[in-house]
């Protein structure tokens, strides 16, 4: 029944271009080249302004689709961005997209078409689009050499779902951009507090496994993904990085901002400048922190003593009082010299509202007690 569910929410999701924008014809060399499948017919994509041609790749997932990539080369490039583009576009649409973020963020590109988009084969679904950002990879990693560490990915929209799950396999990922990101499918329809079954991309797992710096992009005016999933997946990263909500923005028009490629550039460049030796000790920082949250979190919120044994004197010692005033009417202090620290300033040497009787006869231990 879940797979049913599965497939027919699948229906509903993708929203291909038809016709697609491009077509793919095998030039004489036996590699292939993308062809505009507007008018005027046959017009082949240009090459970049920089004179570095394109190279059009036919994939083969483990799911058994063929899918079309574009990899544009940057001579200048230290870094490598894996493109995952929104619905309802392909490869055709954002070629001048990549040319522009390949020459002002001065990176080597890829961009690939999902299955059933453009010119790739069979047809979108959640699990297909999961086989295609792997396939892509390791073909960045085997015809290209491009290692996790050198490696950036980038998801907009529903092109966040196949990012972060690739994301969470690579521990060692220089980076992640979120452009307009969903926290799952059913939560761009409806606000559930809850995880169901049949939900596509549950964003909202996997952004907390990983490990590298995450880059949120949203439009405050975004009409079909809510500016409360970017702001979600913000508050959930592991290692966010300083977020950019456009005041404005929408859904499909970010990249027309001049802070969108701004910040961008500078996200880009951190990434660059940060060293093996950097990482580690972001990492060992990361780690530290959490051991000190685990031994804090067995001690008073104030004044970090250990919890006591007895379950009867401080039941739930969540604040100071209770290990000022004990509530045990069998609590004697092992040292005779022993004096009740203030109950007033919290200061175990106050002289102005010290007390001089240290009687411990009584059990109410009220301060307006003729034992005191």
């Amino acid at each position: 029944m879940g797979c049913l569910i599965s497939q027919l929410v699948a229906k509903f999701a993708f929203f291909p271009p038809s016709p697609a924008t491009y077509e793919l014809k095998r030039r004489d060399d036996g590699c292939f080249a993308a062809v505009s499948a507007a008018p005027p017919q046959s017009t082949p994509i240009p090459y970049g302004e920089d004179g570095s041609s394109l190279d059009v790749l036919y994939l083969d997932t483990k799911r058994g689709n063929k899918i079309v990539a574009f990899y544009l080369k940057n001579p200048y490039a230290r870094l490598t961005l894996l493109y995952s583009h929104g619905n309802a576009a392909d490869l055709g649409q954002l070629y001048d997209l990549f040319v522009q973020l390949k020459a002002n963020l001065r990176v080597n590109l890829m961009g690939y078409d999902y299955s059933g988009y453009g010119a790739s084969t069979g047809k979108p679904s959640e699990l297909n689009t999961y086989s295609d950002i792997e396939a892509v990879y390791e073909c960045l990693q085997t015809e290209y050499g491009v290692s996790q560490e050198d490696l950036i990915l980038y998801g907009q929209s529903v092109g966040s779902g196949p990012t972060l799950h690739l994301a969470a396999h690579l521990p060692r990922l220089r980076g992640v951009v979120l452009h307009s990101a969903i926290l799952s499918g059913l939560r761009v329809v409806c606000r559930v507090k809850c995880t169901l079954c049949f939900d596509m991309y549950k964003n909202v797992n996997k952004i907390r496994k990983v490990k590298c710096p995450v880059l949120v992009i949203h439009g405050t005016e975004d009409d079909v993904v809510n500016w409360f999933h970017g702001n979600g997946l913000w508050k959930m990263a592991r290692d966010p990085y300083e977020p950019l909500w456009i005041k404005g923005g929408g859904h499909c028009n970010l990249e027309l901002y001049p802070d969108y490629i701004r910040h961008l550039c500078r996200f880009i460049q951190e990434m660059e400048n940060m060293t093996t030796k950097i990482r580690l000790r972001k990492i060992k920082q990361s780690l530290r922190l959490q051991k000190k949250s685990a031994v804090c979190s067995n001690r008073c919120c104030k004044i970090k003593l250990s919890r006591p044994k007895c379950c009867q004197c401080c039941p739930k010692p969540s604040c100071a009082k209770c290990f000022w005033l004990p509530k045990c009417p069998e609590w004697r202090p092992s040292c005779p010299k022993w004096q009740f620290k203030c109950p007033e300033c919290l200061r175990p040497g106050c002289m102005k509202c010290s007390f001089e009787c240290q009687c411990f006869n009584c059990s109410c231990r009220s301060i307006n007690c003729s034992c005191w």
